[in-house]
């Protein structure tokens, strides 16, 4: 047994899990309180009179080999947001333990921790190094009541990696104190490898994965969670009997194939040229004071006046997001990357708004 399990809730360990009905596809289905007839017109793969098989083998099996790792090291849920928060309902106790957190940063961390009533330490990004893990401060805050270190990389809101070198220091550090969880919703437009090859040196080690960004199914709702067996195992008894919905998992098999792969490496390379333009068109701009450098699918732009950057989106029909709230960014907006016309649109505005032709 992995010994980092000894960081889960005694309760947790010891639960007896949600026992759902057998999944046996050879036999006529008479144990599940189901109807058993589809609704006229359900043309889904297995009907949605049915309740979906609970972690299904092909999905998993798909996920598995998408991401390269066993299929005993993949639990799937709705978004990274539900391995977030699988994750601190197993590892910490109401009151008394606490997850880390690098902000600025995804909020879900803190959401989720603070819902499990949860502690929340942070140690901030050093804005001054682009936004960089300190991590010889994230190791002297981690007490013994801190189970979950969250790491994103890219970072959302910032768009920037970080170093892996630096979250290796900490998987090997926080070995049997802590797991380390490294959330890599936006790895595919970074251009560089997934971490998934290093669970098997760090059994703290947990990486979160998603379909909504590279493979254009935000809607549907999945991704991955992947770690050792052992702690797949344990968050296996805590997640719900049938998280997946039928839609999801067809969708899922359907556009992630060959096909779609190709499909979104081509819409990735359009998107990190299209990052380039937006951030070359917009840095010279008036309202605009940096551009952050990006490894994302969106960019972190510093303005002189965020609130006429605001207007001027609204003016040009498009919606940017306002994360001002945020630690360091006070005065920064962050831009997903959209088509070529949106783009150009969203220039044109800022531009106008800053009395420049663009």
């Amino acid at each position: 047994m992995n010994p980092i399990l000894k960081l889960a809730r005694p309760d947790i360990l010891s639960l007896q899990p949600y026992q759902h009905a057998a999944w046996e596809p050879t036999l006529e289905r008479m144990h599940a309180n189901e109807m058993p007839w589809r609704a006229d017109g359900d043309r889904s793969g297995a009907g949605l009179n049915r309740y979906p098989e609970p972690q299904p083998d092909a999905l998993i099996e798909h996920l598995a080999h998408l991401y390269g790792v066993a299929p005993k090291s993949v639990i799937a849920g709705r978004g990274s947001d539900e391995g977030i928060d699988l994750l601190v309902r197993a590892f910490c106790r109401a009151g008394v333990d606490s997850v880390l957190i690098c902000p600025p940063t995804f909020g879900m961390y803190k959401v989720s921790a603070r819902i499990q009533g949860a502690g929340v330490i942070e140690v901030p990004l050093v804005k001054e190094r682009g936004f960089e893990l300190d991590v010889q401060a994230v190791l002297a805050a981690c007490n013994e009541n801190v189970k979950l270190v969250f790491v994103c990389t890219p970072n959302n809101p910032t768009g920037n990696l970080l170093d892996r070198a630096s979250i290796e220091t900490l998987c090997t550090q926080l070995s049997d104190k802590a797991l380390v969880v490294v959330d890599e919703a936006y790895i595919e437009f970074a251009g560089v490898p997934s971490m998934v090859s290093e669970l098997k040196r760090y059994p703290n080690l947990v990486i979160l994965r998603t379909l909504s960004k590279a493979y254009a199914l935000a809607g549907a709702r999945c991704g991955a969670l992947l770690a050792h067996e052992d702690i797949v195992s344990l968050l296996a008894r805590v997640i719900t009997p049938y998280a997946l919905p039928t839609h999801t998992i067809d969708a899922v098999l359907e556009f992630t194939n060959a096909a779609h792969v190709a499909e979104s490496k081509q819409r990735i390379a359009l998107i990190l040229s299209e990052r380039a333009r937006l951030a070359e068109r917009l840095t010279p701009l008036p309202l605009i004071k940096k551009v952050w450098t990006s490894d994302s699918n969106f960019i972190l732009v510093d303005c002189n006046d965020a609130d006429a950057v605001l207007r001027a989106a609204l003016a040009a029909g498009l919606i940017i997001r306002d994360p001002r709230s945020q630690l360091g960014l006070g005065s920064c907006l962050r831009i997903s990357i959209g088509t070529p016309e949106q783009n150009d649109r969203l220039v044109r505005g800022v531009a106008r708004a800053s009395g420049v032709a663009a």
